[in-house]
């Protein structure tokens, strides 16, 4: 079984000064884009279909560990276009723990 950290620790990541938006737009919307439901087919069926940290089978959610904003264009990248390692299988109370507790840092590229 291997095991996943859930969120990257931000301590000793230099600071930027220009911030992104609260908000990742229409995010919601591109849930529903075939490329990530593909991608999220494989971090599943990695995971075995369960979440990483309680082992629940249902109410599934991919988690990424980091958000990616291109400063150049002023986005953030579509979910799809992360890496498999930063991605990680939750079930919705996991995830929403984790949340809770933890900010999702956000790398700019």
């Amino acid at each position: 079984m291997k095991i996943y950290r859930r969120y990257i620790n931000i301590q000793n990541q230099s600071k930027e000064t220009e911030e992104p938006p609260e908000k990742h737009g229409s995010y919601g919307a591109l849930l529903f884009d075939k490329r990530w439901k593909d991608k999220r087919g494989i971090i599943l069926s990695r995971d075995n279909n369960q979440c990483v940290i309680c082992g629940h089978g249902e109410e599934l959610e991919v988690h990424h560990r980091q958000y990616h904003f291109l400063k150049v264009v002023k986005k953030f990248n579509p979910p799809w276009e992360y890496p498999n390692n930063i991605l990680i299988t939750l079930c919705n109370s996991c995830h929403q723990r984790g949340h809770s507790k933890f900010k999702v840092p956000i790398i700019y590229v």
